[in-house]
């Protein structure tokens, strides 16, 4: 299985952004937890962190020719990013959109995310195990979907 993972906006400043909000691990620790669960389970992870909307477009539609599945962090673009919901929704992969905070337990301009609905579904709240719970339902209906011969 192949999953693209997206970083979006300010996603390269964990570690020291808002920790009370956003934690203490930096992108790359969170990087290194999915990397290590995937070799575990035979995944293969191509991982992109971008402060641009187009550079995460590109990314999508490059996966259409690989990728299995998205796993996608939009930051704040999941609030207004249309031209991203729209190249979701093209490429046609499963994908599940995750946050670090739970965005509704937050300033109510976060609670509408125009990327969820052309996701499997939203992961958030749990730190950074909100990635990782994000790969392992996308590995899930990947696992279902071979069994069913339609991988």
């Amino acid at each position: 299985m192949n999953v693209l993972v997206l970083h979006g906006p300010n996603l390269n400043l964990l570690g020291t952004r808002e920790p009370h909000i956003y934690g203490t691990m930096t992108l790359e620790e969170i990087n290194a937890r999915l990397e290590e669960w995937a070799a575990a389970h035979g995944v293969t992870l191509r991982i992109i962190q971008s402060n641009h909307e187009g550079v995460l477009i590109d990314a999508i539609h490059q996966a259409r020719g690989w990728a299995d599945a998205i796993l996608i962090n939009p930051g704040a673009l999941h609030i207004y990013g249309y031209a991203l919901r729209e190249a979701l929704a093209a490429v046609n992969l499963p994908a599940v959109e995750v946050h670090l905070s739970n965005v509704h337990a937050r300033e109510e301009w976060r609670r509408l995310s125009v990327i969820a609905p052309v996701c499997k579904g939203v992961i958030q709240g749990f730190g950074w195990r909100s990635y990782l719970l994000g790969l392992e339902a996308l590995y899930a209906l990947h696992q279902e979907r071979a069994a069913q011969g339609r991988a």
